[in-house]
């Protein structure tokens, strides 16, 4: 297929090498830096190889980017063609505009910064060499996925990143917890899949295409369809078996379960999964398929009123969590869940910016938790840590910063999508929004109030480290965290180095990059708006003035009062008094019992739909493999065959003249069988 559009700055090499770069890097690490090819490579020549890919990538991204955003131009073409199937190509291509090249941007940066972070973090870890090619091959999956100008592309690197996460989360393959985590992330991604690999074969039953253009095209065609046998769109089917892959994969409720358990992991890959690769991916999903979701409002309100509940109800669970990887999980949850419902409003762009600026200060927020854990010796309770100020005052003011964005603080990057998003809802006319509206504006106090409760516990107030309990078998951890000389300590250079970094963008990129983003032509030809039926972007650009005037008015608005309203609720309850949480501990027993459950989904999951599952898994064993199968058709057949060569053995005894009697006998019938017919 022809190229779109062959701008003379794109380069197809260049574009090449930005994508298969980390899977040369992987390749290369995993297999002569592992035991697999011999350990040629050691840890130094290793990491170096990892870096070195990511890096070029990040360059080569960064290029892409400037290339699209000030020259306008848009590349696409088609690489390779793998297979053909009538009239129906499978290929490989790229397709680079102001959305593809952001993503790439987002991806290799954060990547860049969690390789580097890994050298201090995996320093001691015998997977060493191994979870830098993981990582490494996780950037390529992504890359692919967000490059691909075909539904078949990137079907490829959604597999690719689930299958790496698969790896990753069960890093340590040694811990019950982490083999048990892997698999469920791969059981509830299977259930998202599915929706989606159905969505994209309706997509090839009706348009004979895979490729992007030519699927757009036949849009508006489809909206007159209907699916066979029923009354509903089909385009209307598309779009919620589509978003059905995205819920499973950007952990949207009740396809969320995977997610927080997904901490197993080390925290680098927890840093990963969460701000640039895996959940990021179903929301550039629907974004990128806009010109279908567009012309489905059935469709839209769904993800609406999925993204709202997610942003609510999972930051509920945040405000009970005392590990701090999981605080900064459920933070996530909640946060795509405020992506998803921008998603529903028809906000592309704002959900799309929001990602980004997340992608920077969620990254910061676990490669900062994973500081924290450093220097405590390994304790993930934040009601044994305090204090901790004084002793990591990098990992400290970061962590603030992280925290300041995560809140929707003004003129921090996370206020200008979160901020954008919440207009965003209370500007749209969609049935859910009514619903919509309540839950971002309660998210934004819940937000505030989990994040900064996790802020004070771990770096103000009495010190606590002191008083974590061990168990009988941990003595020498024991003795870590009471020894006077193992008191808590700034991690190295290596570690805090990405956190200074990522801090940087999380405190200006919003500022910088509003209007850019969301007001100019930068994701106009990647995101289609019918704007005569969904205004919110229009009306937003109507209003918008400046990024300073944005955050000016702010300081008077209801969001920035429910923050500050959280903010402080949660300094009394945890820094003044703490005998309040443990107040509303006992006359909210109920509710809390609900929270620490998290709604009791893994117990549905688990008793309910596993064991079903199995019933109807062993009784498809019992009645339709050993009975039906095995018993009917194999063991059935030559029973069959023995039964009827017993019966017709006797008459096989050898003499001529039965033979000829049975000769005679049967043109007598046959004969007869004619005069018969005729008559």
């Amino acid at each position: 297929m022809a190229p779109l559009f062959m701008s003379p700055h794109f380069n197809i090499h260049l574009l090449l090498l930005a994508a298969l770069a980390p899977l040369v890097g992987a390749i290369l690490v995993g297999l002569w830096g592992t035991a697999l090819g011999g350990n040629v490579l050691g840890r130094r020549a290793s990491h170096c190889l990892a870096i070195l890919g990511v890096f070029v990538s990040f360059v080569l991204s960064a290029w892409t980017l400037w290339v699209v955003s000030t020259t306008g131009q848009r590349y696409e073409e088609t690489l390779y063609s793998w297979m053909q199937i009538g009239s129906l190509n499978m290929e490989v291509g790229f397709l680079i505009d102001g959305l593809s090249s952001l993503m790439m941007c987002v991806v290799t940066f954060v990547s860049l910064m969690v390789h580097i972070y890994t050298m201090g973090y995996m320093e001691e870890d015998e997977g060493y060499n191994r979870f830098f090619a993981y990582i490494s091959l996780f950037t390529f999956a992504m890359l692919m996925l967000v490059m691909s100008n075909n539904l078949l592309q990137l079907f490829f690197g959604w597999e690719g990143v689930g299958l790496v996460s698969y790896l990753l989360i069960g890093f340590w393959f040694n811990k019950p917890s982490a083999v048990f985590a892997n698999m469920k992330a791969f059981l509830v991604n299977r259930v998202g899949d599915f929706g989606f690999i159905l969505g994209i074969g309706l997509i090839v039953a009706y348009t004979g295409s895979l490729n992007y253009t030519e699927i757009f095209a036949k849009s508006t065609e489809l909206t007159a369809l209907v699916l066979p046998g029923t009354h509903w769109s089909l385009l209307s089917v598309v779009c919620i078996c589509l978003f059905v892959g995205a819920m499973g994969k950007s952990a949207q409720f009740p396809l969320h379960v995977w997610l927080p358990d997904s901490m197993e992991g080390p925290t680098p890959i927890s840093a990963l999964i969460h701000a640039a690769t895996m959940v990021t991916a179903g929301i550039f999903m629907v974004s990128r398929m806009s010109p279908y979701f567009e012309l489905s409002d059935t469709a839209l309100n769904l993800v609406l009123v999925v993204g709202a509940i997610t942003a609510l109800f999972m930051g509920f669970l945040g405000i009970i969590q005392n590990d701090i990887k999981r605080v900064v999980a459920y933070s996530t949850l909640s946060q795509l869940g405020y992506m998803t419902v921008a998603l529903g409003v028809s906000a592309y762009p704002i959900a799309i910016f929001h990602l980004m600026t997340h992608a920077f200060f969620k990254a910061l927020l676990f490669l900062a938790a994973g500081s924290v854990i450093m220097g405590v010796h390994h304790n993930q309770d934040i009601r044994y840590m305090g204090g901790l100020k004084k002793y990591m005052p990098i990992t400290w003011i970061t962590s603030l910063m992280g925290s300041l964005a995560l809140i929707g603080t003004p003129f921090f990057s996370g206020f200008y999508s979160k901020d954008s998003i919440i207009e965003a809802v209370f500007a749209s006319d969609l049935p859910g929004s009514g619903f919509a509206k309540w839950a971002v504006m309660m998210g934004v106090f819940v937000t505030a109030f989990y994040s900064f409760r996790m802020y004070f516990l771990v770096f103000h107030g009495q010190e606590r480290y002191h008083l974590l309990p061990h168990t009988e078998g941990d003595a020498h951890a024991h003795a870590e965290a009471h020894g006077d000389s193992h008191k808590p300590h700034e991690s190295p250079w290596v570690v805090t180095l990405p956190l200074v970094l990522l801090a940087i963008p999380s405190v200006f990129i919003g500022y910088m990059s509003i209007q850019g983003v969301l007001y100019s032509d930068l994701l106009s030809g990647a995101i289609t708006v019918i704007s005569d039926h969904h205004p919110v972007m229009h009306e937003l650009a109507s209003e918008f003035e400046s990024p300073l005037a944005m955050a000016m008015a702010a300081f008077t608005s209801l969001p920035f009062a429910l923050a500050l309203l959280g903010v402080l609720s949660a300094y009394y309850c945890y820094m003044v008094n703490p005998r309040v949480p443990q107040w509303f501990s006992q006359k909210l027993s109920f509710v809390v019992d609900v929270l620490e459950h998290k709604y009791y989904m893994d117990w549905f999951n688990e008793q309910v739909l596993a064991r079903l599952t199995r019933w109807v898994g062993r009784f498809l064993w019992r009645e339709g493999d050993q009975r039906v199968i095995d018993g009917y058709l194999v063991n059935g057949s030559w029973r069959a065959m023995a039964y009827a060569s017993s019966r017709i053995k006797p008459l096989q005894t050898g003499y001529l003249y039965h033979y000829a009697l049975v000769m005679i006998v049967g043109v007598f019938l046959l004969m007869t069988w004619f005069v018969w017919i005729k008559a």
